[in-house]
């Protein structure tokens, strides 16, 4: 009996979930990131991938990618990934002192800078994922700019 509960569980589990098997037709094409307004060479830029509103609400990307600042140049860091075809939505942290998060002063605003994708945002409170969605498609290689606002 317990054994089917648990399998009962882990088949629900898995119904929530992306698929384990990609089809093998699925490409990947290259996306061109441009960072902008970057402060100092201290710690990592951390870009994080969402497909939906909700996900982003939750700050749970389904891809982050780490890129360290060592090739930043003028302020400037160029990257490129690759991505499925589909709508996106991308936000960094300019995490200095590389601890993996967001820090925060007393009132709550973040200490260390932010951005999304070719969206500048000058609001108080987080966006909505629309105002930063692009779109990978074949054929063409979307070159994102994500400028850093720092408060």
């Amino acid at each position: 009996m317990n054994s089917i509960i648990a399998l009962c569980a882990l088949l629900a589990s898995l119904s929530h979930s992306e698929p384990l098997l990609k089809p093998q037709n699925v490409q990947l094409m290259d996306v061109e990131i441009t960072v902008k307004n970057i402060r100092s060479n201290k710690g990592k830029i951390s870009i994080g991938f969402f497909k939906d509103q909700l996900s982003f609400d939750k700050e749970k990307p389904f891809k982050s990618v780490p890129c360290l600042k060592q090739s930043v140049s003028n302020g400037i860091l160029k990257v490129k990934i690759q991505l499925e075809p589909g709508i996106y939505g991308a936000s960094l942290l300019d995490d200095e002192n590389d601890n993996g998060k967001m820090d925060y002063n007393v009132l709550g605003i973040p200490k260390e800078g932010f951005g999304f994708s070719n969206y500048y945002h000058t609001g108080f409170s987080k966006p909505k994922m629309q105002a930063f969605q692009f779109e990978v498609k074949a054929g063409q290689i979307p070159k994102i700019e994500m400028a850093i606002r720092y408060l």
